[in-house]
């Protein structure tokens, strides 16, 4: 099982923390971590999964491995900038936005139209006006809620598109 973590990729001491704790939840869960590579949110979800034994994988915007953070085993350089977002979305069965800027909400947005299971912590509140019916994000108040919840779901997305 494979779940992205996106972010900001400069953040400050409380959102690092955060992305940590995410990390590790990640990896205590077995899952793999997918990331955009970089620092910030990337690097921080990588080192708390790296510490408790998890496998990282990052697809970086340069095409130049060496761009990746220390906490990147897997580093896939595609020279691809923002587009790399769609590649980040499409590896993982669920999605875990802590904060983030601009490029985070079209990691969101790419997310939502493959409908892939995305959940926030302390990041971006996205609804279209017109339908409740629609994708959604989940809202998370802690790291290990918010990967106990992607756990959950990208476990049903397997299911459902019989994928692994």
């Amino acid at each position: 099982m494979k779940i992205s973590v996106i972010g900001g990729s400069q953040v400050d001491s409380e959102i690092y923390n955060l992305a940590y704790e995410v990390g590790k939840e990640i990896a205590r869960n077995g899952a793999v971590l997918v990331c955009g590579g970089l620092g910030g949110t990337m690097e921080a979800s990588c080192k708390g999964a790296k510490e408790e034994g998890g496998l990282t994988i990052g697809i970086l915007p340069t095409a130049n491995e060496n761009d990746a953070n220390k906490y990147v085993d897997i580093k896939i350089p595609t020279g691809m900038g923002y587009a790399r977002n769609v590649p980040i979305i499409l590896s993982s069965h669920a999605v875990i936005a802590v904060d983030g800027s601009y490029g985070t909400l079209s990691e969101i947005g790419y997310t939502l139209t493959f409908d892939k299971p995305i959940i926030a912590l302390k990041s971006w509140e996205v609804r279209p006006y017109y339908s409740e019916n629609t994708p959604y994000i989940i809202r998370a108040k802690t790291a290990k809620e918010a990967v106990k919840i992607a756990i959950r779901e990208a476990r049903d997305y397997i299911r459902k598109n019989k994928t692994g």
